[in-house]
C-alpha cells in the first residue's frame, strides 16, 4: 500500500524532479493546469453519477434530479419528492444503483433542521448541533422517489460514499458528530434491502479534538476475498485502513495505511479491469516536503491541508502495492478536492471534484501498462 512511499520518497525521488517538468508536460484549462492525458470537462455537472439503461446518466442536485442522455452536454430535471417531505440533498452524498435496478440515495438533508456552532474557547461543539442523514430510493430510473427518511439523527459532517457488496448488502459511510468527546467519527450503515431499511454498524473513532478531528470521510470497495476495504481521512499524514469480514457491521482496529495523504479525502473504486483507482490529495506538493498545518480547533494533531493538487496511482493487487502518483490537476492557492468518481465506460474515468470544480475525464490505459512503475 505504497508503504509510506510518500513519507520517504519526497526526499528522494520527488525532489529530484523538478516540479516545472510535470507542468510542462500539461495544459492549462479553466485555471487549474491539468495533466497532458487529462481531458477537460468545461460546463460538466458535478458527481456522484449513477448509469441508466439505455446508456444515460443520473445525478442528483439540490431538490432536482437530473437526467442526461448525451453524455452530459443536456439535462432534464424534475422535483425529487414534489409531494413528500421537504429535502435539498448535500453536494456530500452517495448514489448508488443496486443490482435489481433500485437507486438509492444517501444525504444530510439542508431542509431539515440544522443547527452548527463551535465553541472556540472549550474547543467543543454545541450540544444541540444537527444535520440529519437521509436516505431514499427510486425503483423507476429516478422518475419518483420512496422511503424518505431519516437514517441518522444527529450532526454529520461528510456523506462520501456507498457500495453493494456481492452477497447484495449496501454499505454507506455515515459521519457522526461526537458531541462530549468533541470530534468526528465514521458508522457504516448497512442495507440489505436496497436501501429501504438500514442497520447502524460499528462505530469506528481514532480519538481526538476538534471541528475536523476524527476518523472521517470514509470511502470503501470490496476486496477480491470478499472483505471490505476502507479508508479514512485523518490527521496523521496518512489515511487509516480498516476491514470488514460481515459486510460492515463490524470492523478490525484502524491502523495506517501506508499511503501518505494530507487532511483530505479519498475515493476509492474497482474498475471494470479489476484495478483499484485511489484519487487524493497527497501530503505535500510534488516536490516538496511541507505544507501548511492545522491544529488547535481544527485537531489536536497538526495536519498537512494540502489541496492544491489532485493525484492519481492504480493497484493491480487490492492495494498491496501501487503504481507512482501522477498529480493530473493543479492550481496554487486552490483546493482542488473532494472527489467523485464514474466510470463512464470501460476504462473512461470521469473525476469531478467538490473543491475547485474540477471536471476532467481520463483513460485507464494512459496511466497503466506492464512496465508502470510502483511504488515498491
Amino acid at each position: 500500500m505504497l508503504h509510506r512511499f510518500l513519507l520517504s520518497l519526497f526526499a528522494a525521488i520527488l525532489i529530484a524532479v523538478p516540479a516545472s517538468s510535470a507542468q510542462n508536460d500539461s495544459v492549462k484549462t479553466s485555471g487549474i493546469r491539468l495533466e497532458k492525458r487529462a481531458k477537460d470537462m468545461p460546463g460538466a455537472m458535478m458527481g456522484p453519477f449513477v448509469i441508466l439503461p439505455g446508456d444515460r446518466l443520473l445525478t442528483i442536485k439540490d431538490e432536482l434530479a437530473y437526467v442526461s442522455g448525451d453524455d452530459g452536454k443536456s439535462w432534464k430535471s424534475w422535483p425529487l419528492l414534489p409531494n413528500g417531505p421537504t429535502v435539498k440533498v448535500s453536494n456530500e452524498r452517495a448514489l448508488l444503483r443496486t443490482k435489481n435496478g433500485a437507486i438509492i440515495l444517501v444525504f444530510m438533508n439542508l431542509a431539515s433542521e440544522r443547527k452548527w456552532k463551535w465553541d472556540k474557547e472549550k474547543n467543543a461543539p454545541a450540544p444541540d448541533s444537527r444535520l440529519d442523514v437521509w436516505s431514499m430510493r427510486s425503483l423507476d430510473d429516478g422518475k419518483t422517489w420512496i422511503d424518505a427518511q431519516a437514517i441518522m439523527k444527529g450532526y454529520c459532517g461528510a456523506i462520501r460514499d456507498m457500495i453493494q457488496t456481492r452477497s447484495g448488502e449496501v454499505v454507506a459511510t455515515v459521519q457522526p458528530l461526537l458531541i462530549k468527546e468533541a470530534r468526528h467519527a465514521t458508522q457504516p450503515y448497512i442495507s440489505s434491502d436496497d436501501g429501504k431499511t438500514w442497520t447502524a454498524g460499528q462505530l469506528l473513532d481514532i480519538g481526538g479534538r476538534g471541528h475536523h478531528d476524527g476518523s472521517v470521510e470514509a470511502t470503501l470497495t470490496e476486496l477480491k476475498d470478499g472483505r471490505l476495504w476502507m479508508l479514512l481521512r485523518s490527521n496523521m499524514d496518512d489515511f487509516l485502513s480498516t476491514t470488514s469480514s460481515d459486510s460492515g457491521l463490524t470492523w478490525i482496529k484502524m491502523k495506517p495505511a501506508g499511503i501518505g495523504a494530507s487532511s483530505s479525502p479519498a475515493m476509492l473504486k474497482r474498475l471494470t479491469s479489476g484495478r483499484l483507482l485511489l484519487v487524493w490529495n497527497q501530503l505535500y506538493p510534488e516536490g516538496k516536503s511541507s505544507y501548511e498545518r492545522r491544529s488547535g480547533n481544527y485537531s489536536q494533531h497538526a495536519g498537512s491541508w494540502h489541496r492544491e493538487e489532485l493525484s492519481i496511482a492504480f493497484s493491480s493487487d487490492d492495494g498491496k502495492t501501487w503504481t507512482l502518483p501522477v498529480v493530473i490537476a493543479r492550481k496554487a492557492k486552490t483546493w482542488i478536492s473532494y472527489p467523485y468518481v464514474l466510470e463512464r465506460r470501460p476504462g473512461e474515468i470521469w473525476i469531478t471534484t467538490m473543491q475547485g470544480g474540477l471536471r476532467v475525464i481520463i483513460h485507464e490505459q494512459d496511466f497503466v501498462s506492464k512496465n508502470s512503475k510502483k511504488a515498491r
